[in-house]
């Protein structure tokens, strides 16, 4: 006798979901009057197929492919109208009144709105005021409720991104704010109806609501909890909890994401869907009647959704949390496909402008790879197991799942496919749960005891160092990213491997016990693919140049000896450099040229100096900002290291490496007097060439490409480049000409991942695209190694 067998999944939906989430993103850059009318005309359609299928019906009674097909298609055109209908209408109700048409103008206003996001704050990059620090960057959404411009208020509901100072990172979540500010006309397809550059801090408007208040009450709590913990816990747990990740160590977030746990580093679906389990279960075990548990779980989501805030992200993770559950259980396992391809439709037609995120596009990769594949895995891998050890089968199926189906999306994030991603999940996964429950216990405690709270956290503790350390372990595997074509065509093609996996992976299964021969020769297959075509040792033996991955920022090394080096910028503060060094073993610099004094070149020189022999510092002959020049000349005095100015035409050698300086020979009136003042070298190492292009904008570049034209000897080694790493970060501010004139096989592009400055630009891309060149960058493929030949290695 068997057992009750799981209910089928109902596929249904899933394409007509597909079709109208491809319209909408795709209409994003329509009218709201274009996407009107296609709604209307989807409508029509669903309502013609109604009528033939009506009349089809009374002549067919029974079933047929040729009766399916058109009710797939009207489905599909009901979800494209839905979809639709809510952008146009979304379209319309942003655009009323002035705000786009004071955009165009980039006009002065006055306003009064209601803040949507929670502030993200960006460290500063340039100067600040004498003798300070390189002023804070604070980015968040608004909705203005009411304008003023030229004397007349109007009443309208328009979000702007608003770009602002330090002084708005007090503002809260669905705070009242009146501002002022010029106004800048934003892309039709962005979510935004204009920027806003603030005049000035915002004034609050009311008193928040009492929910708020408790919500926040509560936030803070966490916070105080957390605060005695070690670093990767104190910043871990409220992200888990609250998605407050400003206390999350910036190296810590950028190894869960190389590493493919950014999902764990703040609220997703996966922490949701702990709650509500843990929910279930306190219902379960208190002897809670089965038809209470719904709304218990609700409650407590509801709960959950207002502790983190209600941000698109939150209800999106909040959704596909549910969902999820919903889909691994036994008896409800065929309603999850329907219940995601709604709930996807609901959300578009709520944010329209989710159909062109990534975070969107990735939580319901994930969900759908829940419902359609960790049963049937879970049950594979169970069969060969005791039943004391069923656990395994999904503790295995689940990031598995996840990633196959998510490799794609990741790959247009990233540029490789990480081969450790599976792993860590699968070893962090039984440590996320005790961590997401015992912080939001810490949270509501604390409004009990703060003491109290703060003993929770510590027992929340050790589980999210367990995280953090599976996170940072995996980032240092030697060879943990396999290189693969990035863009479109990456992901395509990953995308059609990840189906052949699914589709022929019973067939190999049983071919493979069948033959011990066929199994041999899938493992090597298998291996041969995963296995980088670099070598699995870092560093690779011969490197003469390296770009480290400092964030946003440069820090360039060049080899001039076993153990030796010179290094060209030390990147922001706390940005890795320091770890770079160590990896490539080098103890000792033989000179640290800084090429200017902004704090993303400058801002780690203390932790290079300390611990290592340096024997001298060069300096950029344009000093600004004064206080950065200050605290480099500080820092150098106090450990007793000289320093020296560099001047154009000055050729020097240091070991193995020769380098000549081309810029600056003056300081330039146009642009940024800092970034055009950065020493611009042509090194020679090994049999490496390479001109490094510091920060240098259109002005300074123009002067060095007219230098060019007199000074044969540079000419002669421009034509002769290697690499040439790419002017401030791939910015759009530089000189085509003399990037004309420099072009070389390699274009190394030092940048942070996910920068708001939008680094590489689309123009540094193209005209990389346009000389043939190989874009090497940070931000993907970690530090990169120049070898002679030249061979380019990655860390990733």
């Amino acid at each position: 006798m068997t057992g009750p067998q799981p209910a089928a999944l109902d596929l249904r939906l899933l394409l007509p979901c597909l079709g109208a989430w491809g319209i909408g993103a795709w209409a994003l850059s329509w009218s709201g009057g274009v996407r009107a009318s296609v709604a209307l005309a989807s409508v029509v359609g669903v309502l013609v197929l109604l009528a033939a299928g009506v009349r089809y019906r009374g002549r067919h009674a029974r079933p047929s492919l040729r009766r399916d097909g058109p009710a797939v298609l009207a489905l599909g055109l009901v979800a494209a109208a839905l979809v639709l209908g809510a952008s146009a209408a979304h379209e319309s109700t942003r655009r009323v009144g002035p705000v786009d048409e004071l955009a165009h103008e980039r006009a002065m206003i006055r306003a009064e709105g209601i803040v949507l996001t929670e502030p993200i704050v960006r460290a500063g990059r340039g100067s600040g005021d004498e003798g300070g620090e390189a002023p804070q960057q604070v980015l968040l959404r608004v909705r203005l409720e009411s304008v003023t411009a030229r004397g007349v208020t109007t009443r309208v509901d328009a979000p702007v991104y608003v770009r602002a100072q330090a002084e708005w990172s007090q503002v809260g979540w669905h705070d009242r704010i009146t501002l002022s500010g010029k106004l800048a006309p934003a892309d039709l397809a962005d979510p935004e109806v204009a920027l806003l550059s603030p005049r000035g801090p915002p004034a609050p408007v009311g008193d928040r609501s009492l929910v708020r208040r408790a919500a926040e009450h509560l936030r803070a709590g966490l916070r105080q909890a957390v605060e005695p913990l070690p670093a990767d816990a104190r910043g871990l747990l409220p992200a888990l909890v609250i998605g407050d990740t400003s206390m999350t160590p910036e190296d810590l977030t950028d190894d869960m994401l190389v590493t493919g746990m950014s999902h764990l580093s703040a609220v997703s679906g996966s922490n949701v869907a702990v709650v509500l389990a843990a929910l279930i279960g306190a219902c379960r075990a208190a002897g809670l009647p089965r038809r209470w548990r719904p709304w218990v779980a609700g409650a407590g989501l509801a709960f959950f959704v207002v502790l983190a805030r209600p941000e698109p992200s939150v209800i999106r993770a909040a959704t596909m949390g549910a969902i999820g559950l919903l889909g691994m259980s036994t008896d409800r396992r065929g309603a999850g496909t329907p219940a995601l391809c709604a709930a996807v439709l609901a959300l578009l037609a709520f944010d329209p402008w989710l159909a062109r995120s990534y975070g969107f596009v990735l939580s319901t990769l994930a969900t759908l790879g829940l419902l359609l594949l960790v049963r049937p895995w879970s049950a594979a891998i169970n069969a060969h197991l005791p039943r004391r050890l069923h656990l395994i089968g999904p503790a295995v199926a689940i990031p598995v799942a996840a990633q196959l189906v998510c490799g794609p999306v990741v790959v247009l994030l990233q540029g490789d496919v990480s081969i450790v991603a599976v792993a860590a999940n699968l070893v962090a996964a039984p440590f996320v749960a005790p961590a997401t429950v015992l912080g939001v216990s810490a949270a509501l405690v604390a409004v009990v005891s703060a003491t109290l709270a703060g003993l929770v956290a510590w027992c929340g503790a050790p589980f999210a160092l367990a995280i953090a350390w599976t996170a940072r372990v995996s980032a240092d595997v030697p060879g943990g990213a396999m290189p693969w074509p990035d863009g479109p065509p990456g992901a395509v093609l990953l995308t059609v491997v990840t189906t052949l996996v699914v589709l022929g992976g019973p067939w190999a299964i049983r071919r493979t016990r069948a033959s011990p021969l066929i199994a041999l020769g899938l493992v090597v297959v298998v291996v041969a693919g995963a296995v980088p075509t670099r070598s699995f040792a870092w560093p690779p033996s011969g490197w003469r140049v390296v770009a480290c991955d400092v964030g946003q920022g440069d820090g360039l090394v060049l080899a001039s000896g076993p153990g030796r080096a010179v290094l060209v910028d030390v990147g922001p503060e706390d940005g890795g450099i320091d770890g770079c060094l160590r990896r490539l073993g080098v103890g000792t610099l033989d000179a640290v040229v800084l090429t200017h004094f902004h704090d993303d070149h400058v801002g780690d020189l203390a932790s290079v100096i300390d611990g290592r022999a340096v024997g001298q510092v060069i300096v950029s002959p344009v000093e600004d900002p004064q206080w950065a020049v200050r605290r480099v000349h500080e820092i150098a005095g106090e450990r007793g290291v000289p320093v020296r100015t560099a001047r154009a035409g000055e050729r020097w050698r240091i070991g193995a490496v020769t380098a000549t300086t081309w810029w600056p020979s003056r300081t330039m009136a146009g642009g940024s007097a800092a970034n055009n003042g950065s020493i611009v070298l042509h090194v020679e190492v090994g049999e490496v060439s390479a001109l490094l292009l510091g920060d240098i904008e259109r002005e300074a570049g123009g002067a060095i490409r007219l230098a060019l034209r007199r000074d044969p000897a540079m000419a002669a080694a421009a034509t002769d480049l290697d690499v040439v790493k790419m002017p401030h970060h791939g910015s759009s501010n530089l000189d085509l000409g003399l990037m004309d004139a420099v072009a070389a096989p390699i274009a190394l592009v030092s940048v942070g991942a996910d920068n708001t400055y939008g680094h590489p630009t689309p123009t540094a891309l193209a005209w990389a695209a346009r000389h043939g060149a190989r874009v090497l960058r940070t931000d993907r493929h970690g530090d990169v190694a120049v070898l002679d030949g030249p061979t380019v290695v990655t860390a990733r």
